[in-house]
């Protein structure tokens, strides 16, 4: 629906007629700077697709590129799937932690599936081109997750502060009905978010050149498609994103600075270990996540090459990275994998 509104906004009609085609344009709402009388002149017209330039790469390496991030495909989708198998089937995982990276692993599976698939497709097919709606709902789908990711991690150090900061109030504070409403808040804020970004974007007029020097569609890439002046969306991009990793950002590192404060103050050695295994696997995975981020989306105007290359780590790595992270600094995850995976063998006794 979203897709379908936005679409409608920059849509034209041709009408064929024997002494030519006329052009006659939906009624919009355009931007400073949009030569409104070359467009109803025919001279300017909507793009109705996009074609993804993708990643600068010589031809014959379509094939063994297309192998690799294939592999690396699987890999995210086995490895998260299997963290959200382990964490349903076995009972002592059923709590507010786990609960939390749970959806973790299924957003890192749905942000996988909104890009590489495409991005395969453009190695081995040369299939690069994108409708306008399937750009939108492209940028509308990584937005939405990758935001609702970045509140899902302040949320999660935020559930780790409680348990060792306040551990006598832990349990009547993060309840079932609690976590539920902490995590659809996530999902809720991440929606909100995506759909202003989204419709701030795509209010720009696109009437060519249609191509995006970029494997799928994001704003920055977008924007220098836009046939008007991006000043005030490039500063709306820096403020908005800005300011939300930021804000994320400080939360996440308040929350591990009282909680590292409190590691040192326990007395077992275990107990510290134990302390130090878990939040150091959520804060790897905070930071290899902000740092891309931070690096693409405060930089709005940028076309540096590196660029494309981050974006390929932040949306293609880093969701493989979350459940190898996981597996190996926490002992609860690899403890549950080998009871998931010795359930089968004891089960006939």
């Amino acid at each position: 629906m979203l897709a379908k509104y936005i679409e409608s906004m920059y849509v034209y009609r041709i009408q064929c007629h024997r002494t030519g085609p006329k052009f006659s344009f939906l009624p919009v709402s355009l931007p400073a700077g949009v030569n409104i009388k070359a467009m109803q002149s025919g001279n300017q017209t909507f793009v109705t697709h996009f074609i993804l330039v993708g990643l600068h790469h010589h031809p014959r390496l379509g094939v063994p590129l297309f192998l690799i991030f294939f592999a690396i495909y699987l890999l995210t989708i086995s490895g998260n799937g299997l963290i959200i198998l382990t964490i349903l089937v076995d009972a002592r995982l059923h709590r507010p932690m786990y609960w939390f990276l749970c959806h973790l692993s299924f957003l890192d599976m749905t942000i996988s599936c909104a890009i590489v698939p495409k991005m395969l497709a453009g190695f081995l097919l040369d299939s690069k081109v994108i409708s306008f709606g399937g750009c939108v709902i492209q940028l509308f789908s990584f937005h939405f997750l990758g935001c609702t990711e970045c509140f899902l991690y302040t949320l999660m150090a935020y559930d780790r502060f409680l348990a060792i900061c306040k551990p006598l109030h832990y349990a009547t504070i993060m309840t079932r009905s609690v976590c539920n409403c902490l995590a659809l808040g996530t999902w809720l804020g991440g929606s909100l978010h995506s759909i202003f970004q989204t419709c701030f974007m795509f209010r720009l007029p696109f009437c060519g050149p249609n191509e995006v020097d970029y494997f799928f569609c994001d704003i920055p890439a977008m924007l220098r498609l836009a046939c008007a002046d991006t000043v005030i969306n490039e500063l709306v991009t820096f403020v908005d994103i800005g300011f939300l990793a930021l804000t994320c950002f400080v939360l996440i590192l308040t929350s591990y600075g009282y909680i590292v404060a409190a590691i040192l103050r326990i007395r077992s050695a275990d107990g510290r270990r134990n302390a130090f295994s878990t939040c150091a696997a959520h804060l790897t995975v905070v930071i290899v996540y902000y740092v891309p981020c931070t690096f693409i989306y405060l930089r709005p105007g940028s076309q540096e090459p590196l660029d494309g290359v981050v974006a390929v780590f932040y949306t293609v790595i880093t969701p493989l990275l979350n459940p190898i992270i996981y597996t190996l600094r926490n002992k609860e995850m690899k403890s549950a994998l080998w009871r998931l995976g010795g359930h089968r063998a004891v089960q006939p006794h």
